[in-house]
């Protein structure tokens, strides 16, 4: 891919993206907790969304990536703001927000907000992988909450890497501020939920959740039952771009 592209905030923050133009809508792809735009998945989408002429924006939350930053400042109502100045600087078409993982909680973030402005139609529809809603409540022991809750850092395992992932007592206490699972969430656009049956992340039945709740009467989920939480085989990048060129 291309050299990124720096977004300036007003407090000097330095947001880094990728952005292709081409025909609405266009497709925006919101990486996980501790993940960045050069992952596996979202180069799929944008390497799909330049070969079939589709604007696409790809970017990095503060503290991850190529953008400024701490990590330990990050919290979903940040991030959620750094994408909402994205898209307003830089989409030309209605959104498709694709969210992974913790991306998959933030897209109902983002979509609220856009949902909420007076030129509601800024969004098209949302897309799931492995969606981890509320996962600072399901996700912790009651042990971690009290850690948290008393201003302490919690360390997990990582499985994908030889340092353990941190969760701030920041991060947590924004994160159990916008949980959503729990009651009717306000969206009416399309909604496609794919998440593997041998995740153990994040519990399948969290997407089942997910549907439920959603007001939108579109609302898809599709199991791939040897799928992992990644789903970042070929056949799993090509089940996502399937539901993309649908959608």
């Amino acid at each position: 891919m291309a050299r990124p592209s720096y977004h300036a905030l007003p407090d000097g923050r330095r947001i880094a993206f990728r952005h292709c133009p081409g025909a609405g809508p266009a497709v925006v792809f919101l990486p996980g907790y501790m993940s960045d735009m050069a992952g596996g998945k979202a180069s799929a989408v944008f390497g799909w969304a330049q070969a079939h002429g589709r604007e696409c924006l790809l970017l990095d939350y503060s503290g991850c990536g190529l953008s400024d930053g701490d990590f330990a400042d990050g919290t979903l109502s940040r991030w959620r703001d750094e994408v909402l100045a994205l898209i307003e600087g830089h989409a030309e078409h209605p959104v498709v927000l694709v969210g992974s993982s913790m991306g998959g909680w933030l897209m109902l973030l983002v979509a609220e907000a856009l949902a909420a402005k007076a030129e509601g139609n800024r969004l098209h529809a949302l897309v799931g992988i492995a969606a981890a809603p509320d996962f600072t409540e399901w996700g912790r022991s009651d042990a971690d909450k009290a850690q948290l809750a008393a201003g302490e850092t919690v360390l997990d395992p990582n499985p994908y890497g030889p340092d353990p992932t941190p969760m701030h007592a920041g991060f947590w206490a924004d994160g159990q501020a916008n949980r959503r699972l729990d009651e009717r969430i306000g969206l009416d656009c399309p909604v496609r939920l794919i998440h593997g049956m041998e995740d153990t992340d994040v519990p399948w039945e969290v997407s089942l959740r997910l549907a439920k709740a959603l007001r939108s009467p579109s609302v898809h989920l599709t199991l791939v039952k040897d799928g992992d939480h990644r789903l970042s085989r070929d056949h799993d990048i090509a089940l996502l771009l399937g539901v993309l060129a649908t959608i």
